[in-house]
């Protein structure tokens, strides 16, 4: 059974959990608060603590088979004695049972522990009101939807990222057109002007995020960046307590592929944004070389929000440092019908004043 991390509180005994608003961790029970730093010399008298070793030899009933149990974790929480089943990326979690937070040190040690973390900044409240907010102005949302959507699941998880450092050398080739227009009294003429452009130099890239669980959508996690890396801390475990966390299960070579994309792709952006006064800017060769590269195993606070409506799961997910809300919501059929049909009918009837005013003027 892998070892696992509680935080109690000195005082009462309560369990306690890190509050976003205070940036300390505080006790829900006597309200006393705590600096991280101060549970420091604590945190590691926990990571000393083993379980007692009192084995039965005990053969009665059935056996796992060989398999069934691949990827499963049991773990006990030692406030209510409740087991807590989860797979073997989940890294930190609360009991069902009785709320108390636990932290699971096994999943971190090693090559596993993460170097940085980003602390939540905002709240479950905010969540909810997140999600609120993100209903609103929606023209083409199913009125029912909006009235009675309940969040079937919240929480707060840090999800894990590599963040990647380099610089670019680029060297990139554009084939760049200008046109120009002119009549006389007889023709109508445009001119295209061809042009070679040549950019070279070097862009050097910080903090790069690469999402790194299989579990969350990549599109979905680059949708609510950028996080505020300046705000980033070295990891503790203190951080996680009243938290979900996951463990990477994409790992640092298996993320390069996805972070030299962004890279190749931001540089290409940044030089484009110099070719300037053309019509139009088309990349023919592109040559980028990287330099310095390294990656650093980070932990990000995401809130995920997940309701179901007519049998289909919609996932929501917020920024836990800046409050970014993205998800996509179902679509009122009808509604869509109606203002594709206005919208038909206010074309119609720009159509047929373009054609009155024309025959006005040919009158």
């Amino acid at each position: 059974m892998a070892s696992q991390l509680e935080y109690k509180c000195p005082c009462c005994g309560g369990a306690i959990a890190f509050d976003t608003t205070l940036q300390k961790l505080k006790c829900p029970y006597c309200d006393t608060e705590f600096d991280v730093d101060t549970l420091k010399h604590y945190d590691e008298e926990l990571k000393n603590d083993r379980p007692d070793e009192m084995d039965w030899n005990m053969s009665d009933g059935a056996e796992w088979k060989e398999g069934e149990t691949d990827g499963m974790r049991v773990y006990v929480c030692r406030s209510c004695g409740g087991e807590i089943i989860g797979d073997d990326t989940l890294a930190a979690t609360s009991c069902p049972y009785c709320g108390n937070p636990v932290v699971l040190m096994g999943q971190f040690a090693g090559d596993l522990k993460p170097d940085l973390v980003i602390p939540f900044k905002l709240d479950k409240k905010a969540a909810k009101e997140g999600l609120t907010n993100h209903l609103k102005g929606k023209r083409l949302l199913p009125k029912i939807f909006k009235d009675q959507n309940h969040i079937d699941e919240i929480k707060g998880l840090y999800v894990p990222f590599w963040l990647f450092d380099a610089t670019a050398d680029a060297s990139i080739r554009y084939k760049a057109t200008r046109v120009r227009h002119w009549s006389d009294s007889r023709y109508n003429y445009t001119e295209t002007s061809y042009y070679a452009l040549m950019r070279g130099g070097s862009v050097s890239f910080s903090a790069v995020p690469v999402d790194g669980s299989s579990k969350m959508e990549d599109e979905l996690m680059e949708s609510i960046e950028p996080y505020d890396m300046s705000q980033a801390v070295d990891f503790q475990t203190a951080y996680l307590a009243g938290y979900l966390a996951d463990k990477y299960d994409v790992d640092e070579d298996a993320s390069v592929g996805r972070a030299n994309e962004r890279i190749k792709r931001s540089t290409e952006q940044e030089f484009a944004s110099t070719c300037v006064g053309y019509t139009g800017v088309i990349p023919e060769n592109s040559n980028i070389k990287l330099f310095g590269g390294r990656a650093k195993y980070a932990l990000l606070p995401v809130w995920i929000l997940n309701t179901t409506w007519n049998g289909q799961n919609y996932r929501f997910a917020m920024n836990g440092q800046t409050g970014k809300f993205v998800g996509n919501l179902p679509t009122d059929k009808k509604a869509l019908l109606r203002w594709l049909f206005s919208l038909g009918l206010g074309i119609a009837a720009a159509v047929l004043a373009v054609l009155f005013l024309f025959w006005k003027l040919r009158g």
